[in-house]
């Protein structure tokens, strides 16, 4: 499809192709400067509490002073890829709590190589909106073992880190913040398949 063609319009290049005019579309247009200052607010607000619903949301924004209704906050959490965690009775099994694990790291020194790795999600802006980067690294040396990129704040991207880390290496403890992340099943599995004691601390620290 050649939009600047000098003979055929695009919707001759349409017909000729046996497409339908709106089939064709331009590339969207970027989110305004607004709509990116409103996804980090919702980005900050989902990892505190992610059961935090759009009404809930909705109110966040509107007491925060901005205009804003269900279906703008809708639109940007879809756009975000940020899905409401509701709370369901029965979680676990009986006999089987759900695990929480300890801050390690109080009062030790770190003075060698994997001794603790650490990892966090930093929001970073763009032009043309925003994107999320994971990072783990090494406490000792400060250096970035791996390091991956999502436009959404799903498990994956973060596995997918830990996987490329642990290829040329293993921590004896892993420390991270508690957001949904890094504390989920499928996170935690990993590091303690790997043998790799597993330490928590308060949001926003690691």
């Amino acid at each position: 499809m050649e939009p600047d063609h000098p003979q055929l319009s695009i919707v001759r290049q349409c017909e000729l192709l046996g497409l339908a005019r709106s089939s064709y579309s331009y590339e969207p247009a970027p989110e305004s400067e607004e709509d990116v200052l409103l996804m980090r607010l919702l980005d900050e607000q989902y990892t505190r509490p992610p059961f935090y619903g759009k009404r809930k949301m909705v109110k966040f924004l509107q007491d925060e002073g901005y205009v804003v209704d269900h279906k703008r906050v809708r639109r940007l959490m879809q756009r975000m890829g940020l899905e409401t965690i509701y709370p369901k009775p029965q979680l676990s099994q009986a006999g089987s709590p759900s695990v929480r694990y300890p801050y390690l790291l109080r009062d030790v020194s770190i003075d060698r190589i994997d001794q603790v790795w650490s990892s966090d999600i930093t929001y970073i802006r763009l032009a043309r909106g925003f994107i999320y980067l994971v990072a783990i690294i090494d406490w000792f040396s400060r250096f970035v073992l791996a390091w991956e990129l999502s436009t959404t704040l799903d498990t994956s991207f973060c596995l997918e880190a830990l996987e490329r880390a642990l290829r040329a290496a293993c921590p004896e403890i892993f420390n991270t913040d508690q957001g949904v992340q890094f504390t989920s099943q499928e996170f935690t599995e990993r590091l303690r398949s790997a043998h790799i004691r597993i330490s928590w601390d308060g949001r926003g620290r690691a």
